[in-house]
């Protein structure tokens, strides 16, 4: 009985040891991960920028881009949770959050990139303003924001009634630091939204989300929340929204909230399968692993086939060795 015990507990003490010498080197390792980007017609993305940041106490950051056949990789990567963000001119950036072994091989990360919707009620589709467009999300893409947010003003003034840009001028002030502007333009697309019956429950959701995420940067959780709260009101039944404010909780290591806005979009929508992926993932930050089993065990259930199927495979056998 007591070999058995100080068995465990030297295992234990041997995955905690490792553990902190993997993040105390700010997520180096040996770790290699590989990727590819697409459109949403299948064709690879060339020279799209990837950047994979460690979601840990200690902050790492690796960046590349992709070549010809929109395939990337990383290698020298330590162990946990990385968050991957592409962008690319004249796409809208997207993000996912993976999970990197040292152990086994990790999974190709596939992610398709989506050109932004222009409609044609709600502005001047002429040549001129839809160069403005894309050239914004250009600049938006590569961080140049106060480039961005002129070109912007220049449409918003050949399209007084395009107000949904706003949104996007509140993304520029909001990357650049600017956060009490940021609410000023995320409050005007408010406003505008209050007379659009087609698009009117979708940005003001979104303009919600935008200035609680604001206040979350700020450190005021309690303003936080209540902007979040009237966001997910706003459009109770979009599970996307739900999920995009687990998100950004994630994405500031809020790991309780985040919790619930996963179940949240579960609970809206239980036959998809991404919130229960980064259910398990925020329940692997917090060391709870048999409840990390259960949502991944769920998530493939429902999504079988698939690189991220793969990599939640990887971690259920990680999970297993651990265990033992």
């Amino acid at each position: 009985m007591k070999s058995n015990f100080f068995r465990f507990l030297a295992i234990i003490l041997i995955f905690f040891i490792l553990t902190s010498v993997l993040f105390a080197q700010a997520g180096r390792g040996k770790a290699r991960v590989q990727g590819q980007v697409l459109d949403e017609g299948g064709k690879p993305v060339a020279l799209a920028k990837v950047v994979l940041e460690l979601l840990a106490s200690e902050r790492a950051v690796r960046e590349t881009t992709t070549g010809k056949n929109g395939e990337w990789a990383l290698i020298g990567l330590g162990s946990g949770n990385w968050r991957v963000t592409v962008s690319a001119e004249g796409f809208i950036p997207t993000t996912t959050t993976i999970f990197v072994s040292q152990i086994d091989k990790n999974p190709k990360v596939v992610l398709t990139l989506k050109r932004p919707e222009v409609r044609q009620d709600a502005v001047i589709t002429n040549e001129t303003s839809l160069t403005y467009l894309e050239e914004a999300t250009r600049l938006y893409n590569e961080k140049n924001y106060d480039e961005a947010l002129v070109i912007l003003q220049k449409f918003l003034e050949q399209n007084p009634k395009a107000y949904q840009v706003q949104v996007l001028m509140g993304d520029c002030y909001r990357e650049k630091g600017d956060l009490d502007k940021a609410i000023e333009f995320y409050s005007r697309a408010l406003e505008g939204a209050k007379t659009d019956e087609k698009l009117g429950k979708e940005i003001t959701a979104k303009s919600l989300a935008a200035i609680g995420d604001i206040h979350l940067r700020k450190g005021d959780i309690n303003k936080a929340q209540a902007f979040f709260k009237q966001s997910v009101d706003a459009n109770p039944d979009n599970e996307t929204l739900a999920y995009n404010v687990g998100e950004i909780y994630f994405s500031n290591q809020k790991l309780e909230e985040a919790i619930q806005y996963f179940t949240l979009a579960t609970k809206i929508q239980a036959s998809w399968a991404p919130p229960y992926y980064k259910l398990g993932l925020v329940y692997l930050n917090k060391a709870e692993y048999d409840k990390a089993r259960e949502a991944l065990k769920k998530f493939l259930e429902l999504e079988p086939e698939g690189e991220q199927a793969a990599q939640v495979r990887n971690i259920l056998e990680y999970l297993e060795k651990i265990k033992k």
